[in-house]
C-alpha cells in the first residue's frame, strides 16, 4: 500500500468518525401528543364502568395510545423519533382551548379528544385553519361527521350511523324485516334513535312499531319501563333497543311477550372493537392491551390506539406536522387496524372507513358478524355503505385547510 492511499484512507476513517459523533450527538426528534379530557367525565363514573354495559366505555381510552406508541418502538427508534403523550385535563371548553393553544405554541400538533360530543363540536369549531390536528377517540354523535365537522378534526371511533348500519345489514341478510323499535327520551337516545330510522329506511326494513320507555323511581311511571308492556300485541321479527345509558337495556333480552332476537343497546350491538374477533392479529393485540390494563380493550381504546398509529405513521414519513393533514386524507395511506380490512380515512368527513362487528353476549361474548356483509356493495369502497356516504353527507372537506363542514341535501344511497 503507497503511502498517499494510506493517508486517504486514515482521513476517510476520522470523517466517518466525526460523523458518527455528531449523529450520536443530535437530539432525537420529538413527537408530543395530547390527551384532552374532562376529569369529571361522567361516561367514566366508577359505578357505571363497573356495570360493563354492551356498547359502553370500559375505561380512559389514553391507555390504547399508550400501547400504540410501546408497540411501535422499534420503528421509532430507527427513525430516532421520540413519542410521548401530554394529559391535559380541562374542566370546561374554555380551559381546553386556551391549554391546546399553549400546547401547540409550543410544538404540540396533535390531539387526542376524550370528550362528550358536545365538547368536542365546540373545540373543534375553535380550531383554527392549519393549526393543530384534533382526533375524537370517543364521541360516536354524527352531527360531528356531518354539519359540524371541521377540517382540523379526525375521526376513528365508528359513529352511530355506521353502527346503526351494521345492525340493518346483518337483519337482512336474515331476512328479519319487521323491526319494534323500543327508545329512551334523552337527548343522546334521541341521536342513536335517528340513527336507527336512517339504517331502517336505508335498507329496506319496516318499522312496525315504535315505543318509548322511561326509567323511573316514580311508582306512577313504573309501566313505561315495563318490557312485556311495551311488547305486547306487537308482531316484529326483532326488537331494537335504543339505550344510551344501558340500563334499560339489559332487562329487554328474553323479557318480550313474544321469544324475538333484541338487538341495539342489548343483545346483538354494533361495536368497533370486541376482545373476541380472533382473526388478522387481533388476538395478540387483545393480549397485549389486556397485559397493560388488566382489563379488555373497548372500543374507545381501539380508537385511540388506532387515531395514535395513524400520527405515528405519518410523522415518520414527514417531520413537518403541517403536512400531517394532507398525509391523512390521501388515500395512499392505508392503516392496518387488526380488522381484516384496508383503512383509510374518508376525504368528505375524515371519518375513518373500517368494519363493524356485531357481538352478543357483552365482554365474554362471541361475534355473530362483521359489516359491511357479503352483497352490501359500493362503487368505490364498500366500507363506504357503513354511515354516511359522500352524496348524502351534508359535510364537504376540501383539500383547503380552512374547509369546513356545509349543510347539504344528500341523495340515498
Amino acid at each position: 500500500m503507497t503511502e498517499d492511499l494510506f493517508q486517504r484512507r486514515l482521513r476517510g476513517m476520522a470523517l466517518a468518525g466525526t460523523l458518527a459523533c455528531i449523529s450520536m450527538a443530535l437530539p432525537a426528534r420529538e413527537l408530543q401528543i395530547g390527551v384532552v379530557f374532562d376529569p369529571a367525565d361522567s361516561r367514566y363514573d366508577r359505578t357505571r364502568l363497573e356495570k360493563n354495559y354492551p356498547g359502553q366505555p370500559l375505561g380512559r381510552p389514553k391507555a390504547g395510545a399508550a400501547l400504540a406508541i410501546a408497540e411501535s418502538e422499534f420503528s421509532l427508534a430507527q427513525a430516532d423519533l421520540k413519542v410521548s403523550l401530554i394529559d391535559v385535563a380541562a374542566d370546561n371548553i374554555e380551559d381546553a382551548h386556551a391549554k391546546i393553544e399553549a400546547l401547540a405554541k409550543k410544538g404540540v400538533m396533535h390531539f387526542l379528544l376524550d370528550l362528550p360530543g358536545s365538547a368536542v363540536e365546540q373545540l373543534s369549531k375553535a380550531a383554527q385553519p392549519g393549526s393543530a390536528l384534533l382526533f375524537n377517540v370517543s364521541a360516536s354523535d354524527p352531527a360531528l361527521r356531518r354539519a359540524a365537522c371541521h377540517a382540523q378534526l379526525f375521526h376513528t371511533l365508528p359513529d352511530e350511523s355506521m353502527r346503526a348500519d351494521a345492525i340493518a345489514q346483518f337483519l337482512v341478510t336474515r331476512k328479519w324485516s319487521k323491526v319494534l323499535l323500543l327508545a329512551g327520551t334523552s337527548p343522546a337516545d334521541q341521536v342513536m334513535l335517528a340513527a336507527a330510522q336512517g339504517a331502517i329506511k336505508r335498507y329496506g326494513l319496516k318499522p312496525v312499531a315504535s315505543k318509548s320507555f322511561k326509567l323511573s323511581n316514580d311508582p306512577r311511571e313504573r309501566d313505561m319501563a315495563n318490557v312485556a308492556l311495551l311488547t305486547a300485541g306487537i308482531d316484529s321479527d326483532v326488537v331494537w333497543v335504543v339505550d344510551s345509558d344501558g340500563e334499560f337495556a339489559r332487562d329487554v333480552p328474553y323479557r318480550t311477550v313474544l321469544p324475538r332476537p333484541v338487538v341495539g343497546s342489548a343483545g346483538l350491538v354494533a361495536e368497533g372493537w370486541h376482545s373476541s374477533w380472533e382473526r388478522n392479529g387481533a388476538p395478540q393485540l387483545n393480549r397485549r392491551f389486556r397485559k397493560a390494563e388488566n382489563r379488555v380493550m373497548a372500543a374507545e381504546d381501539w380508537a385511540a390506539w388506532m387515531a395514535t398509529k395513524a400520527i405515528i405513521e405519518v410523522a415518520l414519513k414527514l417531520p413537518d406536522a403541517s403536512r400531517h393533514r394532507a398525509a391523512l386524507r390521501s388515500q395512499e395511506l392505508v392503516l392496518d387496524g387488526f380488522k381484516g380490512a384496508r383503512l383509510s380515512f374518508r376525504p368528505w368527513d375524515q371519518q375513518l372507513r373500517q368494519p363493524v362487528f356485531l357481538a352478543h353476549g357483552g365482554i365474554g361474548g362471541g361475534i355473530a358478524g362483521i359489516a359491511p356483509f357479503d352483497g352490501f356493495l359500493h362503487p368505490k369502497n364498500n366500507l363506504d355503505t357503513l354511515g354516511a356516504d359522500e352524496k348524502e353527507s351534508s359535510c364537504r372537506l376540501g383539500d383547503a385547510p380552512g374547509a369546513t363542514g356545509q349543510t347539504q341535501t344528500g341523495a340515498k344511497k
